[in-house]
């Protein structure tokens, strides 16, 4: 990376104590988050991305490793960390019965900004976050996706170096995602860094300069989303054969043109140069054996080839 890094963690670890024992959410941790950067954490539920998130924002304490934010250590330096960024939940800040506008001036006021200035700043905010028609009306009147749009706009009241945003789009349809894609798109252009987490493969995807792929509180992959799905030469190549996948694989394996066979979840995968002139060579092989495939599909490599890849099992699947 080219640009100073804003977050910075060497052998991160969070134990968690139950009566059913030691859980080690969080399994060593390296990373480092450029300034500038929308930087992704993408994993299924359970894999430690918001217990990673809420240690960096300095509401969780380490068990082990070290973490700085902003030149901050968040152990150490919580205070500093916190004056330098803001922070979304899951579940959003806002309360119900308040104004959209009231509850931006409060988050103003606690930040240390005068009443005249927390003022200025929640108008620039909503008209930011195309809010302004409904700054008076109270939040539990917002749709899913304004009541988002205005969570994010409260993290961002004090222009933090650096946003913390956790599953930002979880629950929204189609079109409020896209239009919170926007707003953290300009995010980025005004000089903030995002860190986000998600278990939305379109979403790691369509907005992250860099991330990191974590599962079981480690991080098993890093990079843009490029550089990750180059890892994964040539095409994808997914067969159903009724039961038939070991022997299908055990074919496959054997022909010139195929890089990589495997079985996963009852279906063929096959990692192939060239698609479109595997899938003949493929059928022809299928009924020389007698085997009729019920489905298949080409691809490109996406990140859920990588997770596969990375960790033997599909992140749809587990997200699910």
């Amino acid at each position: 990376m080219s640009a100073e890094p804003i977050i910075e963690t060497s052998g991160l670890r969070r134990i968690f104590k139950g009566r059913g024992g030691a859980v080690e959410a969080v399994a060593g941790v390296d990373m480092r988050v450029a300034a500038g950067d929308i930087f992704g954490f993408l994993g299924p539920n359970g894999a430690g991305k918001t217990t990673t998130l809420r240690i960096l924002a300095t509401l969780l304490p380490p068990t082990a490793g070290t973490a700085c934010v902003a030149g901050f250590d968040v152990a150490r330096e919580a205070r500093e960390v916190r004056t330098r960024i803001g922070y979304v939940a899951q579940a959003g800040g806002s309360y119900r019965a308040s104004t959209g506008r009231e509850e931006l001036i409060i988050q103003g006021r606690l930040f240390g900004m005068s009443k005249s200035d927390s003022v200025v700043r929640a108008a620039e905010i909503l008209a930011a976050l195309d809010l302004s028609d409904a700054g008076d009306r109270t939040c539990g009147t917002y749709s899913g996706g304004m009541r988002r749009r205005l969570n994010i706009g409260i993290g961002m009241v004090h222009r933090p170096a650096l946003l913390f945003l956790d599953e930002p789009t979880t629950g929204l349809d189609p079109q409020a995602r896209a239009r919170l894609w926007e707003e953290i798109r300009k995010l980025r252009e005004t000089g903030t860094t995002v860190f986000l987490t998600t278990h939305y493969l379109e979403e790691a995807d369509a907005l992250c300069d860099r991330l990191a792929i974590i599962d079981h509180g480690k991080i098993v992959a890093e990079g843009s989303p490029t550089e990750l799905k180059r890892e994964i030469s040539g095409d994808v190549l997914t067969i159903g054969v009724n039961g038939h996948g070991e022997q299908v694989v055990k074919l496959m394996a054997a022909q010139p043109f195929v890089r990589e066979a495997g079985l996963e979840d009852g279906l063929v995968r096959l990692y192939v140069d060239h698609g479109e002139q595997a899938v003949p060579q493929v059928l022809r092989l299928l009924d020389r054996e007698g085997l009729a495939p019920s489905t298949m599909d080409l691809h490109r490599p996406s990140l859920d080839d990588v997770f596969l890849k990375k960790t033997g099992r599909s992140l749809r699947e587990s997200a699910a």
